[in-house]
């Protein structure tokens, strides 16, 4: 049997990961505040208290700090849907993965990306660890997706894909902000509200 070797971390690679993490962190806030237009990367520098220069040292462009914060999220969404119980019914589990994104949402820890961009959307198709996790997101809710309609429980006339894309246009939807701005409701009230909207409609049942 072969001992179990261990890799230490040196204390410069540990400050590098931190200050990346910071970078990531920062440039999360900063997309879902503002949006990708509006941030720039001095902005980014500055909140985070390093030189421009070191920045790029960890990333090339604004849209590799984009990408990074979107593959963050990416992240944090797979390790949410692989938390949740296979026995659960499928509508079950896509209600609880559309109440964490609104949750996220409000929470300000979702990065606002325009819907258009060429350069940012080249950045993002060709990074491996995004692709390959909207890939993986993807394929888990459209399975419970289609399940869900096997059951009677989604409407079977509506193509998979259109309730798909549903679901994750509420990680850019903005009612969540008029109703936050409007003062009148707490966050998990907004979050059951929009529920409602997403997965029982606006008739009178």
């Amino acid at each position: 049997m072969k001992p179990t070797t261990v890799v230490k971390t040196s204390f410069k690679q540990q400050m590098l990961k931190a200050r990346e993490e910071a970078i990531i962190q920062t440039v999360n806030r900063l997309l879902a505040e503002k949006g990708f237009e509006a941030m720039t990367v001095d902005e980014v520098a500055l909140q985070v208290g390093i030189a421009k220069a070191s920045l790029y040292k960890h990333f090339a462009s604004k849209e590799e700090l984009a990408a990074a914060a979107m593959v963050r999220v990416m992240r944090r969404a797979q390790d949410f849907i692989s938390a949740l119980p296979e026995s659960a019914p499928p509508l079950e589990n896509l209600r609880a993965v559309v109440r964490w994104t609104l949750q996220v949402k409000l929470a300000g820890d979702m990065p606002s990306l325009p819907s258009q961009n060429s350069t940012l959307r080249a950045t993002l198709i060709g990074n491996t660890d995004y692709m390959d996790g909207l890939m993986e997101v993807s394929d888990r809710l459209g399975a419970w997706i289609e399940a869900a309609q096997a059951a009677g429980a989604l409407n079977p006339a509506l193509p998979a894909i259109a309730i798909l894309y549903t679901f994750f246009a509420r990680a850019c939807d903005p009612v969540l902000e008029f109703l936050k701005m409007g003062g009148l409701y707490q966050d998990e009230q907004i979050v059951d509200m929009v529920l409602i909207t997403c997965f029982e409609g606006l008739n009178a049942r």
